[in-house]
């Protein structure tokens, strides 16, 4: 989750194409943007709000008229991982952000289906690093799914490999369903 969380904290986009590149250490707001936008269909990208935190602040790149929320990529971490999210996640992702359980109202629905993906622990929230038992890889492009009770979630598999959706962070409050796009990299 800390990978998820990381992308709200700082946000940036690779001044050469959409995909980030290591090291990068600035872009203007319209490679942002462009990269942000590549997290959804474009349907939705492309009347979403754009933003990205900067200083512990978020701040608008782009106003949008849908009620969709989309980040750009952090460049400081691996992988490309620009986010899409409805308003249920955009509370979720507060709640993750400030420890808080969160308080889920309906069904909630997040993009992340860009190229590329990301590493990440598939059990630990706030991880930021590979552990022996944190489940740590490769999330896949994919659709996320918050639900309104927990025992929705009972008897899904919570491994990324099962060949279909499974549930992240299960156990958790801020256990959730992923819907893999592409296989999982083992």
């Amino acid at each position: 989750m800390y990978r998820t969380l990381s992308i709200l904290v700082l946000v940036f986009v690779s001044a050469i194409s959409p995909h980030r590149v290591v090291g990068q250490a600035t872009w203007t707001d319209a490679q942002k943007i462009a990269n942000a936008v590549t997290a959804a269909p474009s349907f939705i990208s492309q009347n979403a709000t754009i933003m990205e935190w900067q200083n512990g602040k978020p701040v608008t790149l782009r106003a949008g008229t849908n009620g969709w929320m989309c980040t750009p990529t952090n460049p400081a971490k691996e992988g490309n991982e620009p986010m899409c999210v409805d308003g249920e996640w955009m509370s979720f992702m507060n709640a993750l952000r400030s420890k808080a359980a969160p308080q889920v109202k309906r069904v909630g629905v997040g993009y992340m289906i860009a190229p590329g993906g990301a590493p990440g622990s598939n059990t630990d929230p706030f991880a930021k690093e590979a552990t022996p038992d944190n489940e740590w890889a490769y999330d896949p492009p994919h659709v996320m799914v918050l639900v309104t009770d927990p025992h929705e979630l009972e008897g899904m598999p919570t491994k990324r490999q099962n060949g279909g959706p499974w549930v992240m962070w299960a156990g958790t409050p801020y256990a959730h369903i992923m819907v893999p796009l592409a296989p999982p990299k083992k």
